[in-house]
């Protein structure tokens, strides 16, 4: 059973994956990654400084992420930048005084679209999270829009429409691994554990994809 309690975890504890931080080596490794399938990957987005446990010692793998989490943390790992002259779309209604109303911001900023009755503090799903770090990241690096055969996998008719194309291209370039049973799981809660897995692969991805510099027209 996934630990909901620990919703309430303060959200700078919860979630410090952040694209242009420094690498540092972890004083002590985490305790409670053990039975958790992506610990090697954990601990490699740890020692490059991408993730930190909720204390020294503590991952908190199975603790749930809220889409208020959920954007943070593509803003932060995606260096995503506030840009005012980027109008972008319409931004839902948040109390400017909340944590999260800066990053809510960024991220429509840089393309991405959230509905009107944005709920911060709704556990997101796996498909919600995939969806909105693929349309981030094709966004950001320029990544091209590529034309894929539908990959086939079990649960696929679970999918909501709207975040099938994404989920589709995720699935084709390595980012979204489906399980034994080629199942996806696309409406299950998303955890801490299931999103630094999925970082990884994005920047894993980015790493060996970069797109070419464009050069500057010459007057």
């Amino acid at each position: 059973m996934k630990a909901r309690n620990l919703l309430a975890l303060p959200i700078v504890a919860m979630l410090t994956l952040s694209f242009g931080q420094s690498s540092f080596a972890a004083s002590t490794p985490f305790t409670d990654l053990n039975q958790v399938a992506a610990k090697d990957k954990i601990i490699a987005l740890q020692e490059k400084g991408y993730v930190h446990g909720v204390d020294g010692n503590r991952y908190m793998p199975e603790a749930i992420m809220t889409a208020a989490q959920g954007i943070q943390l593509i803003v932060n790992t995606l260096n995503l930048q506030a840009d005012p002259e980027k109008a972008g779309g319409p931004a839902p209604q948040v109390d400017p005084d909340e944590w999260y109303a800066d990053v809510v911001q960024i991220a429509i900023q840089n393309g991405l679209e959230l509905p009107a009755d944005f709920d911060p503090d709704k556990a997101w799903t796996r498909e919600e999270f995939i969806h909105q770090l693929m349309i981030a990241m094709e966004l950001q690096h320029h990544l091209p829009m590529i034309k894929i055969a539908p990959v086939e996998f079990a649960d696929m008719s679970e999918l909501t429409v709207e975040y099938q194309g994404a989920i589709q291209r995720a699935i084709v370039l390595g980012i979204v691994e489906l399980d034994a049973d080629r199942k996806l799981h696309p409406k299950e809660e998303m955890t801490r554990a299931d999103a630094a897995e999925l970082i990884y692969h994005a920047l894993e991805y980015l790493q060996a994809h970069q797109g070419p510099i464009k050069e500057t027209p010459k007057p």
